[in-house]
């Protein structure tokens, strides 16, 4: 390994002047208006974002935040000139199977805290040895402890090269890759682009292009059309975020950079409005809310992080074909539900399971329901 290949430890340490901006900033929020009784109907209710600034402000436990981030083992690497911070959570069991679990936006790291442990250990959790994974969980590049990106064009398809750069780095031959959100579309790349290593994918959203199909209406059977409605529902009235993201990243990111406030509105509304109910606190907890906003005002990465969606083609980046076995796991308040139908014409569709709860950020809100998933399809298509 030369030196531009090295892998060093890393360990999350928050600087207390940080804190102390960040408190101050909060307390000096300007809170803008809002209609009597709007609740969330116009976009992030305004007491409720108030009584969570508070929180954040006032209790929140940054020693906590420490010692959650730094129970399991995570690195930084360089890879092609872009910093990459990843977790490697080896299992105790020699032949567990290699898992890379990419993240998605406005997530990150943080969305598999409580997983970690029971897919790297299933005997210490009351599981079977036999469903053990090596787990790499990186942080996307422009993304949290792995820094912003400075060039032009790190796309999700540079994400997935890089990717599996770092599985080869760290010497797995072979290995699965799971994924929501974009790391849904990083999992479909690495499945198409390098068969020979990417046994298996599974992924909570199935990309699809449906222009490519000769009628994708007719396709859809009586069984998926209230998921295609549902879907449809969500590009006309909550798909404002990627337009703005895709087009104007720029502008949208000095508000969100300067102002916690801001940020934590802009992204608190997403986990509220693609979970499974509306009790945001109720879904994932304060702590874990406030876990994940943290990392992008620490690292200050909001900007890049949204920036992928302007250098993201998403139609020209979904394979044509992907022919690795493929899991998918359908929660029900998942924002985009692709028909099985218009699955199967990319994918070889291995395993499609409804799951009973759950929404977009499923190893978050039902950890345990996301672990046996993963554990079941990874059984049932015998990798190991």
């Amino acid at each position: 390994m030369t030196a531009t290949d090295s892998i060093d430890p890393f360990e999350v340490d928050v600087d207390r002047s940080a804190i102390d901006d960040l408190r101050d900033r909060l307390a000096e929020t300007r809170w803008p208006d809002q209609l009597p009784d709007a609740d969330w109907e116009y976009g992030t209710d305004r007491v409720s974002l108030q009584d969570l600034c508070e929180y954040w402000r006032t209790e929140y436990d940054w020693n906590g935040f420490e010692d959650r981030f730094n129970e399991f083992d995570q690195y930084v690497t360089t890879i092609d000139g872009q910093r990459i911070h990843f977790y490697h959570v080896r299992s105790p069991e020699s032949d567990a199977t290699p898992l890379l679990m990419p993240h998605g936006w406005p997530g990150s790291v943080a969305e598999f805290l409580e997983v970690f442990g029971p897919l790297s250990d299933p005997a210490a959790h009351g599981g079977d040895p036999a469903d053990a994974f090596h787990v790499v969980a990186p942080s996307l590049p422009g993304y949290g402890f792995s820094g912003p990106t400075d060039e032009r064009g790190y796309d999700v398809a540079e994400m997935a090269a890089a990717f599996d750069r770092l599985m080869d780095r760290l010497e797995y031959d072979g290995y699965v890759v799971q994924g929501g959100d974009w790391g849904a579309l990083i999992a479909a790349v690495l499945g198409a682009n390098y068969p020979d290593r990417v046994d298996a994918i599974h992924a909570n959203m199935l990309f699809s292009v449906p222009s490519r199909l000769d009628d994708p209406v007719g396709m859809v059977d009586e069984a998926e059309m209230d998921a295609y409605r549902e879907t449809s529902e969500f590009y006309e009235t909550g798909f404002g975020y990627h337009e703005i993201q895709s087009t104007r990243p720029q502008t949208l990111a000095y508000g969100l950079t300067d102002s916690p406030a801001g940020l934590a509105g802009w992204i608190v509304e997403k986990f509220r409005e693609w979970s499974d109910g509306d009790d945001v606190d109720a879904a994932f907890g304060r702590d874990r809310l406030l876990d994940n906003i943290s990392v992008y005002w620490l690292t200050g990465t909001i900007n890049s992080s949204m920036r992928l969606y302007y250098e993201t083609d998403v139609e020209r980046t979904v394979p044509e074909s992907v022919d690795v076995p493929t899991g998918h796991a359908r929660y029900p308040a998942e924002i985009i539900k692709t028909p099985r139908s218009w699955a199967e014409e990319t994918y070889d569709i291995a395993r499609w399971n409804e799951l009973p709860e759950g929404g977009h950020f499923a190893a978050m809100e039902v950890p345990d329901l996301f672990v046996e998933e993963v554990r079941s399809f990874v059984r049932e298509v015998d990798v190991r």
